[in-house]
């Protein structure tokens, strides 16, 4: 209570949508309430008024504006609310000493909390029906893995359970059971953990039950400048890519149609019970992508090199290609396809965490005077955000992925970056689309704990719980002058032409950050940049004195504001999108969607409190808080969908096992912004996306593919963000004042291997460049928009649109290192940019 300056205050006025009530404003330990009585309705004069109350935890308070006002004025002080649900709300009072001491009471209560533990869910006590139900034991890894066909001893399918990680040290932000195929070991897991970020490998998260195919997902690989790869990573790959191997290597699988026209694909005698899909189904992108997939697989292979499924297997990497090239130049990047000749790798484009944070801060800017006013929106403004551009990417890439995996009968490995937040989307939004169970409510729940709890989504980190005193301000002490930007820099240590790699660095950096103030993105690590990672179980190493570890899970005072971003909120708003289109094929409703995203924030229970699976077991969470679901079981009723129709016939048009997006029916989610449909999609129904984009047709999400054979950029147009909000060109480097600080590329140490490796002497070593670019191909003739890409460390500039041409000056050594002419040498730099990055 020593936070609480005065916790009652009378004569309070409260403005919301333009509607003023007078009444009481209390202040507790986790909430503030706002006792009123409500005004009778003016046909019923006589009527006896209710009273009301409006309650707010302090987690869901967004951003707060205290405004005073001199003495001789005749306004009142006020307090301004923008909650993270949406609702805008301003108190006035009759006292500006009482004004601020409800500002500074509030502020001590949401930002200066420091720690989690003092969070309301560790002191709510529910009441009947809550007390009698147990969520925590809703969710069981193993059952689910069952449920999928997936056995511990890996009888039949393929897939074996192991315990690699049961104690959490292999990787700390896995689960603890992990889906691997039954051909590798654990031994093989202990080195292949080494080749990527946080030691995040190719697993296991869905299998179908039908044709065997599997959604597998991890983070990127350590690939760096020097090309390093691993053997045993690509095995693991390879061996995911032939779960489904058939028992006949001769037998013939089913193919994809070089036509868009999907009812000309043709399954065998062993899918026949796959779902025959008419090509209205899907809109003209869609068939693009699919036969861009499909003509690449095949002009690069000439005959299958992994059986189990389709030639065509994919690797997906949800980033946008420069971003995916520029993390090269931080030890880390994409997989370099000279060694994964069976399978092909399509880049999505889907922007980065502070991109998405961006948009949703410019929503938030076109609703923000919801306390004062009833108007509607500026709808300019809704369409400058580019929100629904994103919602529609990540549902395109979505239906991709289920398409491969539920149509084409391919495998699927999914990654971004650090690979909690688009691949959490990616994958749980293509399971959506391709099991039913999912969109039923306990498969729901299941599939949030599955893809999003378990795999380490950092909800908090996210959702930013402990909020921040960036997000208070008192009107008239608003500090002026040129805003601080954190990519603009201290003077000294000038550009020289010669230091080719941190002109190319900065180029990229230029490209991607153009809108965005926060040096995160540089190494687009869906989060923090770490410019390498330490193998499994061991600590990484720091670069300065005293520093301290910037490992996800670390208790903080505050919130660091740079990484929250609203990745939960548009998985909420694109499954929304599929049961607005599909209203039959769902549970839930959208009341369900709607009311989960207000428990994300309220901090009532600690479901969504922590960033993984080992931090929640080492709280106890289970046994100190209550389950999110506790809410929502004792309810079912309220949040079911009354149209629902469970029945699944592939041979009814609408009762498909199946379902896709229609990505161009996007539409606003007008009810979580507190909005009518009338007011954010306008008086049309039906207006989507192509209102945002000016009557244009919704771009497809895949923007390029690659194959050991060489790449295809299918995006050589400016993105939308270019073509609406960029006012300025790529920063030329002489306008730099500073240098970014950049990691040195460490080669991968050579460990004996136990168990034999094909064809590899050395399976952990850093391969030199060159020797790489001795093993480059010669572009097949007629290969239409395909070319020869030196396997990129050649010159990054032709599968990036040349947006980071400088990293083709980059000078390199015949030991596959970088020279530094005029630069700070390589170890210097990694001291600085890990001092930079706390």
């Amino acid at each position: 209570m020593e936070k609480i300056r005065i916790s009652k205050v009378d004569d309070v006025t409260l403005s919301q949508r333009g509607v003023r009530v007078e009444g009481t404003l209390h202040l507790t330990s986790h909430h503030l309430i706002f006792n009123y009585k409500q005004p009778a309705p003016a046909d019923q004069p006589e009527a006896k008024s209710r009273t009301q109350e409006l309650w707010l935890t302090y987690p869901m308070i967004a951003y707060c504006t205290y405004r005073p006002v001199p003495p001789a004025s005749h306004q009142a002080p006020s307090i301004r609310l923008r909650c993270r649900d949406f609702k805008f709300v301003a108190f006035h009072f009759v006292s500006d000493t009482k004004a601020r001491d409800v500002y500074d009471s509030i502020k001590s209560l949401t930002c200066r909390l420091g720690r989690i533990e003092k969070l309301y869910a560790f002191s709510y006590r529910p009441q009947p029906p809550e007390k009698d139900v147990n969520g925590w034991t809703l969710y069981d890894a193993k059952r689910e893995f069952e449920r999928l066909g997936v056995t511990a001893d890996g009888a039949n399918c393929g897939w074996r359970l192991s315990t690699v990680n049961a104690s959490y040290e292999y990787c700390p932000t896995y689960p603890a059971l992990l889906g691997i195929p039954t051909s590798i070991s654990d031994n093989v897991l202990n080195y292949a953990g080494r080749y990527r970020s946080r030691a995040r490998i190719p697993v296991l998260t869905y299998l179908h039950p039908v044709n065997n195919c599997s959604i597998s997902r991890s983070s990127q690989p350590l690939v760096g400048v020097r090309q390093n790869r691993s053997v045993q990573d690509e095995k693991l790959v390879s061996a995911i890519f032939s779960t489904s191997k058939p028992s006949d290597p001769t037998s013939s699988v089913p193919s994809i149609s070089s036509t868009p026209n999907h009812e000309s694909t043709t399954p065998n005698e062993s899918t026949t019970d796959l779902p025959s899909m008419a090509a209205e189904s899907f809109v003209d992108t869609e068939a693009l992508e699919d036969e861009a997939i499909a003509r690449v697989s095949h002009d690069s292979g000439g005959g299958r090199r992994i059986y189990g499924a389709q030639q065509n297997n994919l690797i997906v990497d949800a980033r946008p290609t420069v971003n995916a090239y520029a993390n090269l130049a931080v030890g880390m990047g994409s997989e370099n396809m000279d060694n994964y000749k069976f399978a092909t790798k399509a880049f999505l484009g889907i922007d980065n965490i502070h991109v998405m944070r961006d948009s949703l801060n410019k929503v938030v800017d076109a609703l923000k005077d919801g306390d004062i006013t009833s108007f509607p929106p500026n709808r300019d403004q809704l369409t400058k955000s580019g929100w629904l551009k994103h919602i529609t990417n990540l549902l395109d890439g979505a239906g991709l992925i289920a398409r491969q995996v539920g149509i084409h009968h391919s495998h699927v490995l999914i990654h971004c970056s650090d690979g909690w937040d688009r691949t959490s989307q990616l994958s749980a939004l293509s399971q959506l689309c391709l099991d039913p169970y999912y969109r039923t409510l306990d498969g729901f729940i299941t599939l949030v704990e599955k893809d999003w709890l378990s795999f380490g989504h950092m909800f908090r980190h996210r959702s930013g719980f402990l909020s921040s005193e960036k997000w208070f301000e008192i009107e008239n002490e608003r500090i002026g002058g040129i805003r601080s930007v954190s990519n603009g820099t201290e003077g000294g240590g000038g550009v020289g032409g010669g230091n080719a790699f941190e002109n190319a660095l900065l180029k990229a950096k230029g490209f991607f950050n153009k809108d965005n103030d926060s040096k995160e993105s540089l190494g687009d690590s869906d989060g923090e940049m770490q410019p390498f990672d330490s193998p499994p179980g061991s600590v990484r190493r720091s670069g300065a004195k005293g520093a301290k570890s910037s490992t996800p899970g670390d208790d903080k005072t505050v919130t660091k504001v740079k990484e929250t971003s609203p990745v939960f909120h548009q998985f909420l708003d694109a499954t929304y999108q599929l049961l607005y289109q599909h209203p039959t094929r769902f549970e839930f409703n959208e009341r369900f969607l709607r009311r989960l995203l207000y428990h994300l924030y309220s901090c009532q229970y600690g479901t969504f409190l922590y960033d993984s699976e080992k931090q929640r077991v080492d709280a106890k969470i289970s046994e100190r808080t209550r389950s999110v679901w506790d809410y929502f079981l004792p309810r079912r009723q309220m949040f079911l969908n009354d149209k629902y129709d469970p029945e699944i016939d592939d041979n009814v048009k609408g009762k498909e096992r199946l379902l896709f997006p229609r990505i161009g029916e996007i539409r606003w989610w007008a009810e979580v912004f507190g909005r009518t449909d009338k007011e954010m999609n306008g008086p049309v129904p039906g207006i989507g996306v192509e209102v945002d984009f000016h009557h244009e047709a919704p771009k497809p999400v895949l923007k390029g593919l690659e194959t050991s054979e060489g790449v295809v950029d299918l995006d050589p147009t400016p993105s939308y963000d270019q073509h609406h909000q960029q006012t300025e060109q790529v920063p030329q480097i002489e306008e730099r004042e500073q240098t970014p600080h950049v990691e040195e590329t460490k080669e991968v140490p050579r460990i004996e291997e136990t168990e034999p490796v094909e064809e590899e002497s050395d399976p952990l070593g850093a391969v030199p460049l060159s020797q790489i670019q001795q093993r480059e191909h010669e572009s097949s003739p007629g290969r239409a928009g395909m070319f020869n890409t030196s396997k990129l460390s050649n010159g990054l500039s032709q599968s990036a649109s040349g947006l980071v041409a400088g990293l083709s000056s980059l000078d390199i050594d015949e030991d596959g290192s970088a020279s530094h002419k005029r630069g700070r040498s390589p170890a210097r730099l990694r001291e600085e940019m890990e001092v930079e990055m706390e």
